[in-house]
């Protein structure tokens, strides 16, 4: 069922199904809630799970503010958690793809006490490199001058591997195609805010809940050998290596990452 709540004078849209042990799924840069439509059909049998439009993605308006920060975001994301259990005590699980894993890690940092476990799915604790900021910079000047669909037409192929793309190219199309069109100033401060997060692998040493990490072998987003030199850090890792899968995995492997969430998860 679809619902809103109001951040800073934004309207936030969310989707909350099923019942029980409540798992949060955050999507990432250029992608909206739809991207978990197969883990939602397949884990709200036996859980809550409520999953967020970003805001400036689907049906969400974007924030009105100067110099937003993934910190933003994922106060944003408390709002959310404080509407939804409304004073209750009870604890969730979040998990974030990509720069919904950004999402994931700043709201561990600032509200820790609230989660019973989290997960990074295709994204890093790292913060952007030199030569990624630069590559971040050019992107904002593609969408200026192209536009944010010929941007992400671009772009969004790149995700996912070669053996996926050549196989089941529909469904890179069918996300190219995404109703939902983003503005160029929603793509902006989305990576205005990716390229400006500090690192946190200090997170990771510290968390004291356990971690799930889902990467794929042909991930050029959030590079293999990346995110395992974090896995170690936390106290407790789960972690998942998906063979021949780029950065797409809730679609390119959707049964194992189905099964290593629940598998997480319960």
């Amino acid at each position: 069922m679809q619902h809103t709540f109001t951040y800073k004078n934004s309207k936030v849209s969310y989707t909350d199904t099923g019942s029980g042990n409540i798992i949060l799924l955050l999507h990432g840069f250029g992608e909206d809630a739809s991207i978990w439509d197969s883990q939602r059909n397949f884990l709200n049998k036996k859980y809550r799970v409520i999953i967020p439009d970003l805001p400036g993605s689907g049906t969400s308006q974007i924030l009105i503010q100067q110099n937003v920060s993934i910190d933003d975001y994922a106060i944003c994301i408390n709002d959310l958690v404080e509407n939804i259990l409304k004073n209750s005590q009870q604890k969730i699980t979040i998990l974030g793809h990509s720069m919904g894993g950004y999402i994931t890690l700043a709201f561990t940092k600032l509200f820790p006490e609230k989660l019973n476990a989290f997960g990074l799915i295709h994204s890093t604790a790292f913060a952007d490199s030199e030569e990624k900021k630069q590559v971040r910079l050019r992107g904002i000047e593609m969408m200026k001058q192209y536009g944010s669909y010929a941007f992400l037409k671009n772009t969004i192929p790149n995700l996912f591997s070669n053996q996926f793309k050549q196989k089941y190219f529909e469904v890179v199309e069918a996300l190219i195609e995404n109703p939902e069109t983003f503005t160029v100033a929603a793509l902006e401060q989305y990576y205005i805010a990716m390229m400006n997060r500090p690192d946190t692998t200090d997170v990771l040493k510290n968390v004291a809940v356990p971690v799930l990490f889902v990467m794929g072998t042909e991930d050029v987003a959030a590079p293999l050998n990346d995110v395992l030199q974090q896995c170690h850090l936390p106290a407790q890792s789960h972690i998942h290596i998906l063979e021949n899968v780029g950065h797409m995995g809730m679609l390119e492997a959707t049964d194992a990452v189905n099964n290593a969430i629940e598998d997480f998860v319960k």
